[in-house]
């Protein structure tokens, strides 16, 4: 369960923070690595971790900037807004 209280744009920050230039790329690889760092970073499961990214991405927080659907952009990079 997620706290009420977890501090959404932190989080990103640090996410943010944690992440090398230029990372992540693909829809499926940058989720996948960006759940996998808050497991090791932040303690969550890998569960609790795969619901705060999509959290993130509904809010405005993580951004997919390209189609995930078509396989010419879907090697495109995640834009990561902490101040969304």
């Amino acid at each position: 369960m997620i706290s009420d209280d977890l501090d959404l744009r932190q989080l990103t920050e640090d996410l943010k923070g944690a992440l090398g230039p230029g990372e992540p790329v693909g829809y499926l690889r940058g989720k996948s690595m960006m759940r996998d760092m808050l497991v090791h970073m932040k303690g969550f499961s890998e569960l609790e971790s795969e619901e705060l990214i999509d959290t993130l991405e509904l809010r405005g927080f993580l951004r997919f900037l390209g189609d995930p659907s078509e396989r010419s952009v879907a090697d495109a990079h995640w834009e990561i807004t902490p101040h969304a």
